[in-house]
């Protein structure tokens, strides 16, 4: 492990001016090329506009880790691959800043503006800072202050989500959408209809950004009621299929596969006619094709404005 800069605890300390000779741009710059990792670097309201922190003689860049970056001027700056981990980028200033390849995982990025900024292949949480926080808050019981992370972490996501469509990375903003509307879910009342009805449309489709969801969906509830014709029964012509102990294994696999194909055709609403359902199987077959012509329109719209990006 590298052993700490002398300068460094120039640089770590908040109250110190930071305006040495020939400005704080070029002093820390040159800080950057001389020594190891920089780490607790204090730069709140720093002037930093234009600065130059791209590694241009190594295979990676920087590492500025745990830095307190509050509403520092980093406009038109150069952090191409720069390490920005753990930091605190909120309200920073970042509008036409070069931020490809650059690690944002753990930073605070409340309020941060990216305006036509570069944001090609950064490394981006999961979850972010504030979400994670809420998290935590909610499992040791602090509803409260959980609530307010989470607000935070949805303004943070639609923040993100905007700047990333701006620059036309829409993979990822489609993500940072999915995460904006599940915060927007845990701050509704935790029994109340519309964060069950929120839940639900999670569940199916991911708030319109994962058709896997529907596919998935549909094919369960393909096989489910394939599986429940099968032990009720269904007709073809005069004969009955569905599970008889009387018979063997072969013929029973038989008729489970035909109440499978009877069950594609119902949630499609083909409704051949070759297999028709009578007693229970009547309410299970009027629950499946309304189901289904539901989750069909609802895979096209989910895959149109996926594609149509």
């Amino acid at each position: 492990m590298s052993a700490p800069h002398v300068e460094d605890a120039f640089w770590q300390d908040a109250t110190a001016d930071k305006q040495p000779p020939g400005g704080l741009r070029a002093a820390l710059e040159q800080r950057a090329r001389s020594g190891p990792p920089m780490s607790g670097f204090r730069l709140k309201n720093a002037d930093l506009a234009g600065i130059d922190l791209v590694n241009h003689g190594g295979h990676s860049g920087f590492s500025l880790r745990d830095a307190d970056l509050y509403r520092a001027n980093l406009q038109n700056a150069h952090l191409f691959a720069l390490d920005l981990r753990g930091s605190s980028l909120m309200k920073a200033d970042l509008r036409q800043a070069n931020l490809h390849c650059a690690d944002l995982r753990d930073c605070n990025l409340l309020g941060v503006r990216l305006d036509n900024a570069r944001l090609d292949n950064v490394i981006w949480d999961c979850q972010l800072l504030q979400e994670r926080q809420g998290r935590e808050l909610l499992r040791s019981g602090n509803a409260a202050n959980a609530s307010q992370h989470f607000q935070e972490a949805e303004e943070t996501y639609r923040n993100l989500r905007l700047h990333l469509e701006q620059a036309g990375l829409f993979e990822q903003a489609g993500r940072f959408f999915h995460r904006e509307m599940v915060m927007r879910r845990l701050q509704l009342p935790r029994y109340s209809g519309r964060r069950l009805l929120s839940w639900v449309v999670d569940l199916f489709c991911g708030y319109g950004e994962k058709p896997l969801n529907v596919v998935l969906f549909s094919l369960g509830l393909i096989g489910f009621c394939g599986l429940l014709y099968f032990l009720v029964g269904v007709r073809h012509g005069e004969l009955s299929l569905g599970l008889s102990l009387e018979r063997g294994l072969p013929s029973n696999l038989l008729d489970l596969l035909d109440c499978l194909y009877f069950s594609v055709v119902t949630f499609t609403t083909l409704g051949y006619g070759d297999i028709s359902p009578h007693g229970l199987a009547r309410p299970i077959a009027a629950f499946e094709a309304f189901v289904g012509s539901f989750t069909m329109a609802l895979f096209v719209v989910v895959f149109v404005k996926k594609m149509t990006r």
